[in-house]
């Protein structure tokens, strides 16, 4: 491989360590990496996650960040502590602040609430060499927030992260360029590379794919042939090469849906399930109100519990693109008596309008007023806008089956 031909960049990846477990170790005056911690979704169900558990926690009792509550060891030294997230949202807006000290907001990437890209390129005189900036920020995380972060340098965006997943974690700040990709990388077995998920794993490994090494040296070809443009990426990730951008705005601005999904507290019944469609329906096309986009499909999809298992997943063109609740509810309410099997219960419902166009002007009805749908849509929506999310709502999201009420007191979720 000529790596002459692609360009060279320094970009640290930053990674906060169980950060929720930190930020929860923190404010309890405790050290993040040697206190035993665990942040639980919601304690008052066994079945809830643990979102985050800290380092020592993995390292004792084996449990991870998709542990179930129930099966915490009954270790009287460990903390459990019920999520925040206002709070890592603040922590994490606060790092990013710090970081913007060194580098322009251009140069910063968040990739998540707890994970950043950074592009360092040009700070030799102000700050040092790459490394030294690794160090600088690395430390001033720790003194200004008590957490500790992994670190990993690339000559572009997957190298940071990789190298920062493979070996960064285990010696805090780890660097791999281009030429370091066969020794750094290649040994490492398909699924510890950042992007190849358990199904795509056992597809490579089909093909006799089993390590990093082995993918760089399998045909191009034939892997865009089985996976298209995806395949052609993981050969060119595999020797080491991403030509995302590095500066400006990283925002997704194609817009190709709305969706909106949940997992139920509990089992729902046919009947109850109706009003927790509705309320999705009322969101999704809120979503789409305010990004002033109508769609012309409609997705359905239905978990049901863990007794019987299965559910299915169904959508089905409206007859004319449109962002008014009803329609899109109308048509889940069809989906739902089409393909539904009459008797399991439901644990995860999900509803999508895709297939946008930009609203344009009202299609006329000579059997509905079609103007008057709409608009009352979006005077929902400026009350909303004005007064709060719950301001105004469907009387059925007040009932024990709407789900409204209780998704505004959270945030991704979980409860702020």
């Amino acid at each position: 491989m000529d790596y002459s031909l692609y360009p060279r960049n320094d970009v640290l990846c930053i990674d906060m360590r169980s950060f929720y477990a930190s930020v929860e170790a923190v404010k309890l005056g405790l050290d993040p990496m040697k206190a035993l911690i665990a942040v639980v979704g919601d304690p008052n169900r066994s079945g809830s996650i643990v979102l985050a558990a800290s380092p020592e926690l993995k390292r004792k009792h084996g449990i991870s960040n998709v542990s179930r509550f129930f099966e915490l060891p009954d270790d009287p030294d460990i903390h459990i502590v019920r999520a925040h997230m206002a709070d890592y949202l603040q922590v994490s807006v606060e790092i990013t602040k710090l970081i913007h000290q060194y580098v322009p907001m251009e140069a910063i990437h968040q990739y998540s609430v707890d994970e950043v890209w950074v592009t360092v390129n040009g700070l030799e005189r102000l700050f040092g060499n790459c490394w030294e900036v690794a160090r600088k920020i690395k430390q001033e995380i720790l003194d200004n927030f008590g957490i500790t972060c992994s670190i990993g340098i690339g000559d572009n965006k997957f190298l940071a992260k990789v190298v920062m997943d493979l070996h960064g974690k285990k010696v805090g700040i780890a660097e791999c360029r281009y030429e370091d990709v066969a020794k750094k990388l290649w040994p490492f077995p398909v699924e510890d590379i950042w992007g190849i998920g358990n199904r795509m794993k056992r597809n490579l490994n089909r093909m006799g794919i089993l390590t990093l090494g082995q993918l760089a040296k399998f045909n191009p070809e034939q892997l865009k042939k089985r996976f298209g443009i995806i395949g052609e990426q993981l050969y060119w990730h595999a020797w080491g090469i991403d030509l995302s951008p590095i500066y400006g705005n990283f925002t997704k601005t194609d817009q190709k849906g709305f969706g909106h999904g949940i997992a139920l507290l509990r089992d729902y019944h046919k009947d109850e399930v109706d009003i927790c469609i509705l309320d999705l329906c009322e969101e999704v096309c809120r979503r789409a109100r305010t990004a002033e986009k109508v769609g012309k499909n409609v997705h359905l999809g239905i978990a049901y519990s863990k007794e019987t298992g299965g559910g299915f997943s169904r959508s089905r063109s409206l007859p004319f693109p449109t962002n008014v609740t009803m329609d899109v509810y109308y048509m889940c309410k069809q989906l739902f008596q089409e393909f539904y099997d009459g008797e399991s219960n439901i644990r995860h419902v999900y509803v999508t309008l895709d297939k946008l166009y930009d609203k344009g002007e009202t299609q006329l009805n000579l059997f509905e007023d079609r103007s008057k749908k709409t608009d009352i849509g979006y005077v929902m929506d400026a009350i909303r806008d004005k007064y709060g999310a719950t301001s105004i709502l469907r009387a059925t999201s007040y009932t024990d089956a709407g789900v409204t009420l209780d998704r505004s007191k959270k945030i991704g979720g979980h409860n702020a």
